[in-house]
Parts: structure tokens; C-alpha cells; sequence
């Protein structure tokens, strides 16, 4: 297929354009494409930052120089994530409502950016070409975007359930189980156990043995986990208000590196002395207490 009949990212945003209320003109978006730097903690550094709060934070912010970034971007930004080489994944998009001057500094710039729906049946499925990862943004009526080709728009699969022993999920999974319709076997499954589990920070090894017994299920104590990354822990919460210094109810970083797994898993109706002597078990058998990040 040459080029011409090629579906290209021009041809796409033009389509979703114009069927938006009020349309939308290629000369009004612009594309961005991020890339992970995971040694750089003021940047994106890996699925785990992929949040409104911390991809909008990082796109508001822009160089001063209007030769590294534009004066009067589009009132769209059409955010693509580094996939590969080339690869780039749609990511979401952001409507512009200009530059707050008062927020100036000497080197930065900070726009006024709102979450849009634009695009938002593609989010996680649109793949594109991006022909120069150096030229990490650009307008959508530019030559070089109207160039860049659609490399797939990929069905969002169910993720199979892989069994109580086949569960191990970052913390950005985690948080992907707790509310995207993919993992609804996941949820199901989940809700249905008492259990033993563990929390593994992978950048020391350290590790907490946890349980969920009574009507709380699996589901519902990793849930409380995805919202705030302790759960109410002692030594957890103790690493949450070590990463932002305050006990404010600021949000942190601090389980970006955990690896969520199960030990052992109950039927509903097991008593809770049969969960506790298991908790007490694993966590003599793994030294959590006195190696790990159990308190008692």
C-alpha cells in the first residue's frame, strides 16, 4: 500500500474533528509525544506515572523560548506516549486554555490545561509512527504529522484471569484492575477470596505480608491499596510521608515500586483464626517482622 492510501494521524484527527461539538481544525491541535526518563524524577518515568495528575502536571510546564516550544500552541494537545523506537500510544488529550502569565518563571512556562474527551474511544488503541522522536512535538498541520502512519488501532482484550497463583501486578496494574473493564474477571475472582498476600518493593526487596479476611475479600483490601499505596500500614504509610516529608495527605511516590502476589487464598466462609495463623506464618517463614516492613 503506498503512502497516499496509507491511514495516517492527520487523516484521523481530521475525522474525529470534524464529527466534535464544535469541530475541531487540524491547525487547532497540536501532538506531543512523551518518553520515559526513569532517572529523572521530575519527568515521566514508567507506566506507574501515566495519571492525570502527573501526565498533566509535566505537559503544563514547558520551556520559556518559544524556539523549544511554540508561543501559542493549539487549543488541543494530543498527548502520545514512546511505545518502542517509533512506536507512540495515544495517551489522552488536553484542551489549552492558554498560558498563566503570573505562573511565569525564567525558564518555564505553565499552561492552563484541561482534561478533554477528544479522541478518548482511541485512548490505550491508537498507534502511530512517530518518524523523529527528536522532534517531540509539532502542529497536526505540519508536514511531518501529516505524514506519520497509523500503525494499528488495537481492540482493548479482556486481560485473563491467570489463576490465585499466576497473580503478580505492579502498582499501576493494580490500580488498572481496580477500575478498567478489562480486568472485570480479575475483580470477580478477587471479590470471592479471603487471603494471604504480599507486597514486594522492588528497588530493596523489602517485603509485607498482609491478609484479608472476613467480608472484606481480596478485592476490597487491594483496593484501598490503589487509592493511597498504604492501606492504613504502619510501615507503609510511614515510606508514603517519607517521600513527601509531611504528614499533609500530600500524594506521593512511594509505591511506584511495589509487586502486588498472593501466598494463600480461603473460601468465604474460613474463620479468621485460620487466616491469622496462616498471616503469622508467612510472616516467620519470609522474616517480614524482622527484615521486612511488618510492625507486629
Amino acid at each position: 500500500m503506498d503512502q497516499q492510501q496509507s491511514l495516517t494521524l492527520a487523516h484521523v484527527l481530521a475525522g474525529v474533528g470534524a464529527e466534535h461539538d464544535p469541530p475541531i481544525q487540524l491547525e487547532q491541535i497540536h501532538v506531543i509525544r512523551h518518553s520515559f526518563r526513569a532517572n529523572d524524577e521530575s519527568a515521566l518515568r514508567g507506566f506507574e506515572d501515566l495519571t492525570l495528575e502527573k501526565v498533566h502536571a509535566y505537559t503544563r510546564e514547558q520551556d520559556v523560548s518559544p524556539r523549544r516550544f511554540p508561543a501559542q500552541p493549539g487549543q488541543v494537545w494530543v498527548i502520545f506516549i514512546a511505545d518502542g523506537k517509533n512506536r507512540s500510544r495515544l495517551w489522552g488529550a488536553f484542551e489549552n486554555h492558554g498560558e498563566l502569565e503570573e505562573e511565569r518563571t525564567q525558564d518555564c512556562r505553565y499552561f492552563g490545561l484541561r482534561p478533554s474527551n477528544f479522541l478518548a474511544t482511541l485512548k490505550d488503541r491508537l498507534v502511530v509512527d512517530w518518524d523523529n522522536p527528536r522532534s517531540w512535538h509539532r502542529s497536526a498541520q505540519s508536514a511531518s504529522a501529516r505524514r506519520m502512519q497509523v500503525i494499528e488501532i488495537a481492540d482493548r482484550d479482556k486481560v485473563p484471569f491467570p489463576g490465585f497463583d499466576g497473580v503478580l501486578l505492579t502498582f499501576h496494574q493494580l490500580r488498572e484492575l481496580v477500575d478498567d473493564s478489562r480486568y472485570s474477571d480479575w475483580r470477580a475472582a478477587l471479590a470471592e477470596v479471603q487471603g494471604i498476600y504480599l507486597i514486594t518493593d522492588s528497588s530493596n526487596g523489602k517485603q509485607y505480608v498482609g491478609k484479608a479476611d472476613g467480608s472484606e475479600r481480596i478485592l476490597g483490601r487491594w483496593t484501598a491499596y490503589a487509592r493511597d499505596g498504604h492501606g492504613g500500614n504502619v510501615a507503609l504509610r510511614e515510606l508514603a510521608v517519607e517521600s513527601v516529608g509531611s504528614t499533609t495527605g500530600a500524594k506521593t511516590d512511594h509505591a511506584r515500586h511495589f509487586l502486588f502476589s498472593l501466598l494463600r487464598v480461603f473460601g468465604p466462609s474460613t474463620p479468621s483464626t485460620e487466616v491469622n495463623a496462616a498471616e503469622s506464618h508467612y510472616k516467620a517463614a519470609l522474616m517480614t517482622r524482622i527484615h521486612g516492613l511488618n510492625r507486629n
